[in-house]
């Protein structure tokens, strides 16, 4: 497929003229103010939030790369297009701007697999559509629950932080915890609104649970990248962990999980533990769908 070169230099335009029009600010970057020679984004911040290398994105700009659908869905999210907008930037790249299905059931990716076994002693899971869980490592069997008790068709980290007794007690704040975990679910919804599934979910959840059916119609939504969780751990203790989620670049609804601590903390010595625990229990693979 391939595109004039008028629509080949309008595309490149077109993204610059996003990006200059965006502050750091409103996509959650830090703005060192008066530092900045570029006005807007830079390319590598653009690269950044949409989970492509700058290099990559630099030659969409220049024209010389042909962007597939999923990642043309993610820049237009990154630059916060309307529908009109993002309808342009398919039309341009010579793509089908109508929104993909999104109906099949999700398989982990072969290199997300392959990265939870290599994480002996990091928790980390992978997410996919509607927080669904897809995919977990021992150590987040340890930290949260095993979920290969839970019914595949129940495994949805929402699900869990607002049905589970373990998981909810697991949680310092747990109204905090809950409140942001149901904010990027909004975001799921914004996403794709016409996801049966999604909708099962939220209609369950809404007439389970009154907490979640109030703050659902509170319309809040997120899309962090990263933040802090603390947890009281029934075996270690309490536990201060960040979290940061890697996308993958052949799925962009697929995104690993990692929960890490702080070295020299108590939270680092009880992860620590909770490794040397974990091997010492079974020396189980990870979980899969």
């Amino acid at each position: 497929m391939s595109s004039s070169n008028g629509h080949v230099s309008e595309l490149g335009a077109f993204l610059k003229a996003r990006r200059t029009e965006l502050g750091p600010a409103e996509v959650g970057l830090p703005d060192a103010a008066g530092r900045r020679r570029v006005k807007g984004l830079r390319r590598e911040e653009v690269a950044s939030l949409a989970s492509i290398s700058p290099d990559y994105y630099t030659r969409l700009e220049q024209g010389r790369r042909q962007a597939s659908a999923p990642v043309l869905d993610t820049l237009a999210r990154v630059l916060r297009l309307d529908e009109g907008e993002r309808a342009y930037l398919f039309e341009l790249s010579g793509r089908d701007a109508a929104r993909p299905r999104r109906r099949t059931s999700q398989k982990v990716q072969p290199q997300l697999r392959r990265l939870l076994n290599d994480l002996s002693t990091t928790p980390a899971v992978v997410l996919g559509r509607r927080t669904d869980i897809l995919a977990w490592n021992a150590m987040a069997a340890s930290l949260f629950t095993d979920f290969a008790q839970i019914p595949e068709k129940n495994r949805n980290f929402v699900r869990l932080v607002f049905r589970e007794p373990a998981i909810r007690a697991l949680y310092a704040d747990w109204e905090w915890a809950a409140r942001m975990t149901l904010a990027q679910l909004r975001m799921e919804a914004v996403r794709d609104p016409k996801d049966p599934r999604l909708a099962e979910l939220v209609g369950e959840l809404s007439l389970q649970d009154p907490d979640f059916r109030r703050w659902w119609g509170t319309h809040r939504v997120a899309a962090q990248r990263s933040g802090t969780k603390v947890l009281n751990h029934p075996v270690v203790g309490p536990l201060t962990l960040d979290w940061s989620f890697l996308t993958s670049t052949d799925d962009p609804d697929q995104q690993l999980i990692t929960l890490t601590a702080e070295p020299g903390t108590t939270s680092h010595d009880g992860l620590r533990v909770l490794a040397s625990l974990t091997v010492a229990s079974a020396d189980r693979p990870a979980g899969d769908r």
